[in-house]
């Protein structure tokens, strides 16, 4: 699932060089350019589940690796639907990259390794994503969805360890400036290490798949309006409606957090640095677990995710310090122990006790 992004072909048009020919036929298109590369995803062969089947037969120790050509054409076109400026590329990662995300794997609980099943389709690593990690879901012929598969940018993965990485990721809603800081703790010192920053990223972009054919929340590829109104999303219904009208989705926490439409991950921020404090004394009149899970249904489901399976199951620390001048002004921790997240860690237990069943 990508994060949402003002759609633009402007940094594309004059690269024909390094675009599929359909980006630079679609740029021709003014005002209609979107539409007509939201087209060609959707007739991309790695939309479709014919093209991953060969892939899903294989152990998942060879569903890993540098992506595919298709899958790298079809992430160009993504980025240049949703505003990214970035062309990605196939990655070349080394042995030493490679043993940590099978570490990073094999740390995970078997309930969740249990994701892994044949309707997934590997973990590919590209560079120059435009993010850290991607996840999509590819369809039948009904275009019903039926699996999905994991993206990782392999040069922002080898910058960082995993609190730099949380550090760099939880700053980038915010403009810089008047001595404010904030620092994200995901693991102690003795895991601080880029295999920390791969098994949170990996735990993230695994919400995202196991949120296909499941009832958590509303397709992330239909437009809010188009949802039919007697589909029943319980984890979704606990933290949003839909305004038809406008075909959003709307928190139920906006009276409380009005800065919450505010909060962009990855493509510029739009809050001043001043804000950091108050946005996360906001969040704790929520029930949202991190500041990203209340950008969007999709993500709220895999924040959630990744922060329960992090947290309560792997008992790892999940911390941001906001600061002002050095000086600590607040500081925010994970909510599976209180009670404005019981209802969600409900769903999240019943989810894993049932073994990651799909829905048939």
């Amino acid at each position: 699932m990508r994060r949402l992004a003002a759609a633009t072909l402007v940094a594309w048009a004059g690269c024909a060089a390094a675009q599929p020919a359909a980006v630079a036929e679609c740029a021709k298109r003014g005002k209609d350019g979107r539409e007509c590369l939201l087209q060609a995803m959707r007739a991309h062969p790695a939309k479709s589940a014919a093209f991953w089947k060969a892939m899903q037969s294989r152990p998942m120790g060879e569903r890993l690796g540098p992506a595919p050509p298709e899958l790298v054409e079809y992430l160009h076109l993504d980025n240049a639907a949703n505003g990214f400026s970035e062309k990605p590329r196939a990655s070349r990662p080394s042995a030493e990259f490679m043993a940590d995300m099978r570490g990073a794997i094999a740390d995970l609980p078997p309930a969740v390794r249990r994701a892994f099943d044949s309707t997934f389709a590997g973990v590919w690593l590209v560079d120059d994503l435009g993010g850290t990690g991607f996840t999509d879901a590819f369809v039948d012929a009904k275009n019903r969805p039926v699996g999905g598969y994991i993206v990782l940018d392999a040069a922002v993965l080898g910058k960082f360890t995993a609190n730099a990485w949380a550090t760099w990721k939880e700053n980038t809603p915010f403009k810089p400036g008047g001595g404010w800081t904030l620092e994200a703790r995901i693991e102690e010192k003795a895991g601080d290490d880029r295999r920390g920053a791969i098994r949170y990223i990996l735990l993230h972009e695994l919400g995202h798949v196991l949120s296909i054919n499941r009832d958590v929340h509303p397709r992330w590829d239909m437009p809010p309006r188009d949802v039919p109104a007697s589909e029943r999303h319980p984890f979704f219904e606990l933290s949003w409606t839909i305004d038809r009208k406008e075909s959003r989705y709307v928190s139920r926490f906006d009276a409380d957090f009005p800065a919450r439409r505010s909060v962009v991950y990855y493509l510029g921020a739009k809050l001043p640095a001043a804000d950091m404090a108050g946005a996360y004394d906001a969040l704790r009149k929520t029930n949202f677990p991190t500041l990203y899970a209340a950008t969007s249904p999709g993500d709220d489901f895999a924040e959630s995710f990744v922060s329960y399976v992090h947290t309560v199951l792997l008992k790892r620390p999940w911390e941001i310090v906001v600061r002002r001048d050095g000086k600590a002004v607040t500081t925010y921790k994970a909510c599976w122990e209180e009670p404005r997240c019981a209802a969600k860690r409900r769903i999240l237990e019943d989810l894993l006790r049932q073994g990651i069943r799909r829905r048939g």
